[in-house]
């Protein structure tokens, strides 16, 4: 028998063995993990933490490695560069990380655009992406994180996931088609690794390293660095917001009277009748009419429309909640997700059907966007919704304030969701981000360059080409040369282009929507990058990657001559050149005739003798039709006449 002090000293005893082991555990970061791509041809480090001086034996596709943890814990193993191929286990200590592949990784990083997944365009591509799968191409997103306090080591959790019809939807978009495009041209593994942030700034991609000549970043990072400041906005924000939507709540006379106003047998016939895209509902003395709004509609259906269904709404600015016949059936948040609803045929009946939208408005005008479906789906049927609709306002409330988005603190975003990475090897950086910094795009050529030239450092590769997703056309066209943030940080964007070496700009104009800021052909966007890669990340200079490259304007003979790089200057024949403009020495912009006349452009303006800058596509949503023969566009440019 042992006596009850033994039985205690055992427990303790054994407790401190299972302690010790624990603590001596090896652990990997969450990038490395079941299902990875390791990139090709470069040495490949395998990095993690045990015990204090622990010796870590490191195997894979039949290498093997040693290495001691430091006293802090910290190992990094240095394994030879590998070909194409696998899978093959990784085994280091006692774990085994299964399923990884050696080929292609690339970086994808940016704001919403990169970030914008399949499952928001299946509009365009649904029967591809529900159809098409392939093992070699594997993706991860990382977790969102803005850490102001300094660089991390590791982040919470990375799921790497191979193409399947049941993971595609959660892919982004753009990063979708570029790895298809690749792995058609190369047909060795492709992994992506998406590490992006919905209305991010640049500044926050940014290391403390690269923000150093932007003083007044860091002051701001600064503030932020307080863990009681960040929790007194949240507290602040969350407690207006939250009073806000309960004042809407009781207010709303929609959700309070005798009848829900979303009932089918509310009798609505005394309500206006508006055009939902006029601003007679929306505006008042001016002053957007911000608060609860209600809408309510009859469609007529027969009995072999009875089926289960699908409701489209468009866009809607901010918010909104639907119902049919008296059932909601969907509800969305904020203004840029598209409103598609399910509705099942047990909700539908032959004869009239009652469609109610409640839209909330937030802050700005009230609306419903142009252009957009607004239709019911009934199998093959699609019954386009009246744009004249029964409207009552429900609450009329104040602007709603927003807190902080945390999203755009310098060094945030670098901090928890780049610097963990920067171990691994890419074979390139595609970087879509610039909508958020628009406002102050005059120094986003600065900060781009510092951040390329940083984040190269930080990666320990001086040469890794970045692709520079330039902004597409958005919103409305101007019928005179006006001055434009978006124009000016395409601007930007290019120019980085020609002063850094191993980028390049993948040209957007002709793929965005005016009415929607996350337009949805990322298919052929992909194809543009895809083409960059050729050639700056696979050396095939033969083939022309780019739209026409302007590189210089000379006045000849009262016109402007502009040159372009050869092997882009083939122009694809127009019967009339557009979005060209012309400045005099007062700056002040006109529009100007333009000619293809061999492989040179023509550019004049009668009323402009001594012309000093040109300009070419310059506006939100320009015009400009400069192509060459591969159907490439021509970027958006200014120059000065020389």
């Amino acid at each position: 028998m042992i006596s009850n002090t033994k039985k205690q000293i055992l427990l303790i005893t054994l407790a401190l063995i299972m302690l010790i082991c624990a603590k001596a555990e090896v652990k990997l970061p969450a990038v490395l993990s079941n299902g990875m791509v390791l990139q090709r041809e470069q040495p490949i480090q395998i990095w993690g933490t045990a015990d204090a001086n622990e010796a870590v034996n490191i195997t894979f596709n039949k290498h093997k490695v040693a290495v001691k943890a430091d006293q802090n814990g910290k190992w990094t193993a240095t394994l030879p560069a590998c070909k194409a191929g696998g899978p093959y286990e990784l085994i280091v200590n006692h774990l085994i990380i299964k399923d990884v592949l050696v080929g292609d990784v690339w970086l994808c990083s940016g704001q919403s655009n990169m970030e914008l997944p399949i499952n928001r365009v299946t509009d365009l591509y649904r029967e591809e992406t529900e159809m098409y799968e392939n093992n070699n191409i594997r993706y991860v997103k990382t977790p969102y994180g803005n850490d102001v306090k300094g660089p991390q080591e590791d982040i919470s959790k990375m799921e790497w996931k191979a193409l399947t019809k049941e993971t595609a939807p959660g892919f982004s978009a753009l990063a979708y088609f570029f790895a298809k495009e690749m792995y058609n041209k190369t047909k060795v593994p492709v992994g992506i690794i998406n590490s992006s942030w919905g209305g991010s700034t640049i500044e926050a991609w940014m290391s403390e390293e690269a923000l150093k000549d932007f003083p007044r970043n860091l002051l701001e990072r600064d503030i932020f660095s307080s863990d009681e400041y960040r929790k007194l906005i949240n507290q602040s924000s969350s407690m207006m917001n939250a009073f806000w939507d309960r004042s809407l709540y009781k207010g709303d006379k929609g959700l309070h009277d005798s009848i829900c106003w979303y009932k089918t047998e509310f009798d609505d016939s005394n309500w206006a009748s508006v055009d939902m895209f006029s601003s007679e509902w929306s505006i008042n003395k001016g002053y957007p009419i911000n608060g609860s709004h209600w809408f309510r509609q009859a469609v007529e259906l027969s009995p072999t429309q009875i089926k289960d269904g699908v409701l489209r709404v468009g866009c809607i600015v901010d918010a909104d909640s639907v119902f049919v016949n008296g059932t909601f059936v969907g509800t969305t948040a904020y203004q840029y997700p598209p409103r598609i609803y399910k509705v099942p045929a047990s909700i539908l009946k032959a004869g009239k059907n009652i469609i109610t939208v409640r839209l909330i408005s937030y802050g700005g005008r009230p609306s419903f966007v142009k252009d957009k479906p607004y239709c019911f789906i009934l199998g093959g049927d699609s019954i386009k919704l009246s744009s004249q609709w029964n409207y009552k306002l429900g609450c009329e409330m104040p602007t709603r304030v927003n807190g902080v988005s945390f999203q755009n603190v310098p060094t945030g975003m670098y901090n928890s969701m780049i610097s963990p990475l920067s171990k691994l090897q890419f074979k390139g950086v595609l970087w879509y981000q610039g909508e958020s910094n628009t406002g102050r795009s005059h120094e986003y050529e600065a900060l781009l360059s510092s951040m390329i030239i940083d984040w190269r450092s930080k990666l320990n590769n001086s040469t890794l080409p970045f692709f520079i997703i330039q902004l597409p056309n958005f919103m409305q066209t101007h019928t005179y040369p006006s001055e434009s943030g978006w124009a000016q940080l395409r601007e930007a964007q290019r120019l980085v282009t020609t002063k850094l070496p191993n980028t390049a700009l993948v040209v957007g104009l002709g793929l965005g929507e005016w009415n929607d800021i996350h337009p949805l052909n990322k298919k052929e966007l992909a194809k543009r990058v895809a083409l960059q890669a050729d050639r700056l990340a696979y050396n095939q200079k033969k083939n022309v990657s780019s739209g026409p490259v302007c590189i210089s304007a000379k006045l000849e003979d009262g016109k402007i001559a502009l040159t372009f790089q050869k092997g882009t200057d083939d122009f694809l024949p127009v019967d009339s050149l557009e979005g060209f403009a012309i400045a005099d020495k007062d700056g002040r912009y006109q529009w100007a005739k333009a000619q293809i006349s061999g492989n040179k452009i023509l550019i004049w303006n009668e009323n402009i003798a001594n012309p000093t800058m040109i300009r070419y596509a310059w506006d939100d949503n320009p015009k400009g039709n400069l192509r060459n023969k591969t159907g490439l566009p021509a970027s958006p440019f200014q120059i000065k006449v020389e």
